[in-house]
């Protein structure tokens, strides 16, 4: 059958709602925001058009640099793909929310339009929330200091991969793999 949140009424440039197109402007599913690339979608529907609006309002920006800034904000808890930003970028463009400011050997600058600027003040309230939660997800921090942390546990697990690949583990190299992922996991826990 259909996801639960396409069974509702569909609200333009919004969300989808169980109860009609005008109950409630911010419905939310509680319980069903999941983070990370691979364990859902930390945005709902309209939250990630918004949150690029305003990260371009504050300077102008190339989709990579939305991609990484989202990232830093969420401390490398979730960072949205290429396939899902630009089309949002052509998105906003269409509705002329942004406008190419300049192109850089094919990349694009995107800038707000005066338009944007009036999505984003009609918003502010609903933007400033959409932050607020990026800030809690991440731990409060918009400076990606936790990135650190994500990138060795990622460096650990294509180690492994990498190890994995070049062949079956002798009972004795397996032994001791696993002895150093314990042994790091409980030196974390008492940092």
């Amino acid at each position: 059958m259909f996801p639960r949140f396409l069974r509702g009424s569909w609200d333009p440039g919004r969300r989808f709602h169980r109860d009609g197109p005008f109950h409630g402007r911010h419905h939310e599913h509680h319980g069903h925001h999941r983070r990370g690339r691979h364990g859902g979608r930390f945005f709902e529907t309209g939250d990630l058009r918004l949150v690029i609006l305003r990260l371009i309002a504050e300077r102008p920006r190339h989709g990579y640099e939305l991609i990484k800034a989202i990232e830093e904000r969420l401390s490398g808890a979730y960072s949205p793909s290429p396939g899902v930003v630009y089309p949002t970028l052509t998105l906003l463009e269409e509705l002329g929310q942004i406008a190419v400011a300049s192109t850089e050997g094919g990349r694009k600058l995107y800038a707000v339009t005066p338009e944007g600027e009036r999505v984003l003040a009609e918003s502010k309230a609903e933007a400033d929330a959409l932050f607020a939660r990026m800030d809690a997800a991440g731990g409060g921090r918009a400076d990606g200091s936790a990135l650190q942390a994500v990138r060795a546990m990622h460096n650990l697990k294509m180690a492994l991969r990498l190890r994995l690949s070049r062949g079956a583990l002798s009972e004795e190299q397996l032994r001791r793999i696993v002895s150093l992922i314990d042994q790091a996991a409980v030196e974390v826990e008492r940092v």
